[in-house]
């Protein structure tokens, strides 16, 4: 998919650097999305907060402490553009409603087809795949052995932070 107009944006964690490769085409508001909070340093000091090995690792919503960060608009799921929930790829988290996006992100470690669109009902509708990991995936590999437990009511949560230090656009 490495298309020389793709933005790229550079992930550097408390574990390693992960570059992403944003699908312009078949994910342009989700991308434009991605991008600006990318742009206001929205990312920054943030944590992945829910990891499960086999499935996925998720952040870009809360600190160390569990405290969501003020996010923007909610936006339309672009989930019917193709893409596919395979291992590397990075999509948007929501929650049950379809057109619930913020700023929340997940990296699949696996194959999920589970997740992939499969209609227009709210249960079908999937998560919109808007990118995919270029380099870096032995930092997600690492990222996903992290030990979890419960924090603050959530589950799934490393038990040592793992903190993006910064998001920025690859130039």
């Amino acid at each position: 998919m490495s298309d020389e107009m793709n933005p790229k944006v550079l992930l550097e964690t408390s574990k390693g650097t992960i570059t992403l490769e944003l699908n312009k085409e078949k994910a342009p508001i989700t991308v434009k999305n991605f991008l600006g909070y990318v742009k206001d340093g929205y990312y920054d000091g943030l944590i992945f907060h829910r990891v499960i090995k086999d499935f996925m690792i998720q952040g870009g919503g809360m600190d160390a402490d569990m405290q969501p960060r003020k996010t923007k608009f909610a936006i339309k799921n672009e989930a019917q553009n193709g893409l596919k929930n395979v291992r590397g790829s990075v999509a948007m988290a929501r929650t049950a409603l379809v057109d619930s996006a913020t700023s929340q992100f997940f990296i699949n470690t696996v194959d999920n087809p589970f997740l992939d669109n499969k209609g227009k009902r709210q249960e079908d509708f999937g998560y919109c795949v808007f990118g995919a990991v270029i380099e870096g995936m032995d930092v997600v590999d690492e990222i996903r052995q992290a030990k979890t437990g419960n924090k603050a009511g959530h589950g799934d949560v490393p038990l040592e932070p793992i903190t993006i230090i910064s998001a920025r656009l690859v130039e």
